[in-house]
């Protein structure tokens, strides 16, 4: 007889109920997983960093074209901030850092901040 190996932590199981023939019959119950947090992606606005800038930003890290890059970056100048993408939290925090270090590389002050969605 092999070992089983597991991976995975056990699942609810129901009670145990014989058939009609005797047999041990065990159900496995549905789990019930809670999708991951997300985060939305922000850039802020700042009266120093060039807007062609901030497009080329959001079409580089963000995969945007270039027309909703510029509504984005519009969305940031008139209202102070405007979301660029929403990720996984190891995502976010990635493209948060990616942006931050190629506006500092570019010597820009361009803020990004990540923030988690309700």
């Amino acid at each position: 007889m092999m070992a089983q190996t597991t991976d995975n932590p056990p699942r609810p199981v129901r009670p145990e109920h014989e058939d009609d023939d005797g047999t041990v019959v065990l159900e496995r119950l549905p789990e019930k997983t809670k999708p991951p947090q997300m985060y939305q992606v922000a850039l802020m606005n700042d009266d120093y960093t060039p807007m062609e800038f901030v497009v080329f930003v959001i079409m580089e890290f963000f995969g945007k074209d270039r027309d909703t890059a510029i509504a984005i970056m519009l969305k940031i100048h008139v209202e102070g901030k405007g979301i660029c993408g929403v990720f996984s939290k190891d995502v976010a925090a990635t493209k948060v850092n990616t942006v931050m270090e190629a506006a500092q590389n570019a010597g820009h002050p361009l803020q990004a901040v990540s923030e988690p969605i309700d």
